[in-house]
């Protein structure tokens, strides 16, 4: 079954974008899409066949270096990631030369997240409204051109030592090209349009991070194109 066809994904979604919508019609300015849950292991875990899909703002987008307060969060999440930005829209159905040919450029991206509930097969359509658990994304200011990953290396950097490393940045996730368009069928089906300039966060390289109460930074290479951080407080 199409993972649009599941009766709480449909329930979700709808409420997702219409909470979207709303957000938009009051001033607020939209950054792109994220996906959620690639994983095989969570994929499966979950009854999916494909990702969840949520949105971005940008008034979550937080500088590359930035500081952000984890005070308010139950369960506290990072999830490093490439970031897509797109040249033109995609339609539905796309190949993928295609898709590939609609991205502008990639680069290293980080995701905040709160990950309470911990999310499960029945309450998939509360986790769709809540976006995907969505807090803050960061964007290196380093990018580059196209779609190939080939020859990139993701880091991470935590508590100022490399805690992982990949030379496969598309083993838990996926294909970048089959991520982008998922996304924008996803998003066709429910109405709206993955559009030249929207950023698409494509999954976390390595499994979710769960932040400690003391975690004081974190840190994204992607080899050779550049790094993005984050400082954390509690205040």
């Amino acid at each position: 079954m199409p993972v649009w066809d599941n009766p709480l994904v449909k329930k979700g979604m709808t409420a997702q974008l219409s909470h979207r919508r709303a957000r938009i019609a009051a001033g607020e300015t939209p950054l792109g899409w994220k996906v959620g849950f690639g994983a095989p292991e969570t994929l499966k875990k979950l009854g999916l066949e494909a990702p969840l899909v949520g949105y971005l703002m940008q008034k979550a987008l937080v500088p590359s270096g930035g500081t952000i307060s984890l005070k308010n969060f139950v369960r506290p999440a990072a999830e490093c990631e490439i970031a897509v930005r797109m040249a033109r829209d995609l339609g539905p159905d796309a190949s993928p030369p295609d898709v590939l040919s609609t991205i502008k450029e990639i680069g290293p991206a980080i995701e905040i997240a709160d990950l309470d509930p911990p999310p499960s097969p029945d309450i998939l359509d509360a986790v769709l409204a809540g976006d995907i658990y969505q807090r803050h994304v960061l964007l290196g200011e380093r990018v580059q051109a196209g779609g190939s990953v080939r020859g990139l290396t993701s880091r991470l950097i935590r508590r100022g030592e490399e805690a992982a490393r990949t030379g496969d940045p598309e083993k838990l996730t996926g294909k970048l090209v089959d991520i982008v368009a998922h996304v924008a069928s996803m998003l066709a089906i429910f109405g709206e349009t993955l559009k030249a300039g929207d950023v698409v966060i494509t999954g976390s390289i390595t499994p979710p991070i769960m932040l400690e109460a003391d975690e004081p930074m974190l840190g994204h290479a992607l080899d050779p194109i550049g790094e993005v951080s984050v400082n954390f407080t509690r205040d």
